[in-house]
């Protein structure tokens, strides 16, 4: 394919993409995932699932000790064979120059233990389908994310947080061992009492310590729905100190959010694990195609219901932000909330995130940059009001989404996140409590078609995150430097780690693996010589 014909290709699908998804991406999707699901029913009913898993770790060890014999100068460094359109950061790795390892194949549930409440997993296995598994059992991850397609071991390498965190913590801190395969191909099990420094330097590695071959982790029982209160609160100061007080409180609700939907204005939501109501009517099933989008539904109870409550089945609550992926598929398909869109093609929604990273073009990916803001950041609860303060003046961005969350004190053994502040710890406990600020979409002003400046606004969000002692969910764009990444993130575990389990050589390092493929600071460069 010449240029130019690669080049026209390329405007196309930028210029009608919306288009493209609405015609080929959701019903490609849709067919995808109905596949999927019939792989996984057909695991789980048919395949010894324990017996395979331990072929396939072999396979992988074997691979990684082909590449430990190579000759060390041609080695490269290793990663997995997942291709980058099929996970949800907003980069593309370059993994086309670094050594792939197959083990994409790792996508089943191994066995759940009732007694000690935990769930055995593969690392590619999803949150749709372990969701479905443990429901189906009485359970569900004590950390649940609300989007299908994340995977847990992507998360547990990352980070996840959901509205329980603020009873639990991180995901990192619902796991209960690693299985891990090493540089030199050993396979190692990591637990808090084995390999402790190993265990808490794997949360935000990014795969760049080992490879992750299975995952243990917490699970809790579960009713079969969710009661959910939904609260309006019309000033700044008392959303957030409301928040702020219920998620330390000794009766803490189960489940505990905010959306934000102008500076002054949110909803607070309050969920208790619940049987159904005697009244049945109260009974919302919002996960259906045909119903609002989840934020439009909250909406409501600000503007025009007031305070207000309903039932709602536990799996739908669990998924509730996944058909529009909380508020991005606005600025993807604009109509895709509009009653008869939501009649018509609903049932196919959302679009396959894997579709839509496969069909990003060069031209988008930098739009993503210098057009739109996706960025989840866990700041200390005294920074809220700031926080929102500087979305407010500087990208005008609503909703904005608010999940408190407990981040532990380890001690030595902190990992890559710093140490909760004296001002931010909970009194008589072992943890401060954060909260994740959720920023996704289209800034006000270009909007309004105004001149903006994404990246140096980034760049000033992320200068308040290291200030206040907060962190980006390394899934999206960074925008910081070398030296700026090493002051936010304590890298002093970390580096210890990969020099004691081999890491040094054979992985990339994290700063490498999560940076932009797009040159930041070449885009900022011309950012600059934009007019205000």
């Amino acid at each position: 394919m010449n240029d130019r014909v690669r080049q026209t290709l390329f405007d196309f699908f930028t210029r009608y993409r919306a288009v493209i998804l609405v015609v080929i991406g959701l019903p490609v999707g849709y067919l995808f995932d109905a596949v999927l699901r019939l792989r996984n029913w057909w695991y789980e009913r048919f395949a010894s699932a324990p017996e395979e898993h331990d072929k396939r770790v072999a396979e992988i060890q074997a691979q990684v000790r082909r590449w430990a014999s190579q000759p060390e100068a041609e080695r490269k460094p290793m990663c997995t064979d997942r291709r980058t359109w099929q996970n949800l950061s907003t980069r593309f790795e370059p993994k086309h120059s670094w050594h792939r390892i197959r083990m994409s194949g790792l996508r089943d549930i191994l066995s759940v233990d009732e007694t000690r409440r935990t769930v055995r997993v593969e690392p590619f296995v999803t949150v749709g389908y372990a969701s479905r598994h443990l429901l189906a059992r009485g359970y569900m991850l004590a950390v649940t994310l609300e989007i299908e397609e994340a995977t847990l071991g992507g998360l547990a390498m990352a980070v996840g947080m959901t509205t329980h965190s603020h009873k639990v913590g991180l995901l990192s801190e619902t796991v209960v061992a690693y299985e891990v395969v090493l540089a030199d191909g050993s396979l190692l099990r990591v637990t808090k009492d084995d390999h402790p420094d190993l265990f808490h330097a794997l949360p935000w590695s990014h795969g760049t310590l080992g490879l992750l071959v299975g995952l243990e982790l917490q699970i809790i029982p579960v009713l079969p729905y969710i009661h959910l209160r939904y609260v309006p609160v019309h000033t700044q100061r008392e959303y957030c100190e409301r928040l702020h007080q219920l998620s330390i409180a000794p009766d803490a609700p189960d489940f505990l959010e905010a959306t934000v939907f102008a500076k002054d204005h949110a909803v607070l939501m309050l969920g208790e694990f619940a049987d159904a109501p005697a009244d049945r009517s109260k009974i919302n099933p919002l996960g259906r195609w045909y119903k609002p989008w989840f934020y439009k539904h909250v909406e409501r109870y600000l503007w025009q219901e007031g305070e207000g409550e309903e039932w709602i089945p536990l799996r739908h609550y669990l998924m509730r932000h996944n058909r529009s992926i909380f508020w991005v598929v606005r600025d993807m398909i604009s109509f895709g909330n509009n009653p008869l869109f939501r009649a018509l093609l609903g049932w196919m929604m959302p679009p396959r995130i894997a579709f839509i990273k496969w069909s990003t073009t060069p031209a988008v990916r930098e739009m993503t940059f210098t057009k739109q803001v996706f960025q989840d950041i866990v700041l200390p609860m005294s920074a809220m009001s700031r926080a929102i303060d500087i979305n407010h003046r500087t990208f005008g961005m609503y909703p904005v989404l608010l999940y408190p969350s407990r981040i532990y004190d380890h001690g030595a053994l902190q990992g890559q996140l710093r140490r909760p502040k004296d001002i931010d710890r909970v009194a008589g406990t072992d943890f401060g409590m954060y909260f994740d600020l959720g920023v996704y979409g289209v800034p006000q002003p270009i909007r309004e078609g105004r001149n903006f400046k994404t990246l140096h606004a980034m760049r000033h969000m992320e200068e308040f995150t290291r200030e206040v002692g907060g962190y980006p969910f390394l899934y999206a764009d960074t925008f910081m430097t070398r030296d700026e990444f090493e002051q936010m993130f304590d890298l002093t575990l970390y580096r210890q780690v990969r020099a004691r389990y081999g890491a040094a050589t054979a992985f990339p390092e994290l700063y490498d693996k999560i940076k932009p493929e797009v040159d930041v600071f070449a885009v900022l460069a011309r950012e600059s010589q934009q007019p205000d």
